[in-house]
């Protein structure tokens, strides 16, 4: 039998909690770019079960598969399953890629769960942009920004920190001139002011964030 289809199989079988977190991890160390479609929707498929630890291997190895985890991770949403939807939207934010920009703007507006918008905010910052057209980059790059705005008035501050990092993700490859790299740049002067923002954590990591870019 190949290899991969044993360690499926194994997920499948899998009789308890524990045989479940093992046979997940062991999948997801054998995946990779290019893996067996098999492999990627039984990875998919783990994050449907109530195994938090199986989960987390689970979203480990989809993102390893990268650009090719993307559409089953979609095409898998279970808008009854909130759990195996939350663990989705993590995975598709360690991708970083565009076709998740939607999921991702929904659940940092909407998730009722403040790490699964925490995971969003952060995934928002690091989409994979520089092979897009010019003209859809800037879409893209509206987009996040809008929702990133609007995720730095969570009532959260581990969001509005990660909020914080997203935007320095977004204005670390634009030039100083460019509109979208001065808005990314006013949001984080927002995040870092006392008057606005009441968390230090989130100030400062507002302030790394603008060094970082250039600002004084």
């Amino acid at each position: 039998m190949d290899p991969l289809r044993s360690l499926v199989d194994a997920v499948e079988r899998a009789a308890s909690a524990q045989e479940l977190l093992a046979a997940t991890r062991a999948l997801a160390q054998a995946v990779g770019p290019g893996a067996d479609p098999a492999g990627i929707a039984s990875l998919v498929r783990v994050l449907g079960f109530n195994n938090p630890g199986a989960a987390v291997a689970a979203v480990d190895g989809l993102i390893t598969v990268g650009a090719d985890a993307v559409e089953p991770l979609l095409l898998g949403l279970d808008e009854h399953n909130y759990g195996a939807r939350a663990w989705a939207v993590r995975a598709l934010a360690g991708i970083g890629d565009v076709r998740g920009l939607s999921l991702l703007e929904q659940a940092l507006g909407q998730d009722i769960g403040p790490s699964v918008r925490r995971a969003a905010a952060r995934g928002l910052g690091q989409l994979r942009l520089a092979t897009l057209p010019l003209g859809e980059r800037r879409d893209v790059r509206e987009r996040c920004l809008v929702a990133l705005e609007q995720g730095r008035e969570d009532g959260e501050w581990v969001v509005r920190y990660a909020v914080a990092v997203a935007l320095e993700g977004l204005g670390a490859p634009l030039e100083r001139a460019d509109p979208h790299g001065q808005r990314a740049l006013e949001n984080l002067r927002i995040l870092g002011h006392p008057e606005r923002e009441p968390t230090p954590v989130v100030r400062l990591r507002a302030g790394l964030a603008l060094t970082r870019l250039g600002e004084p």
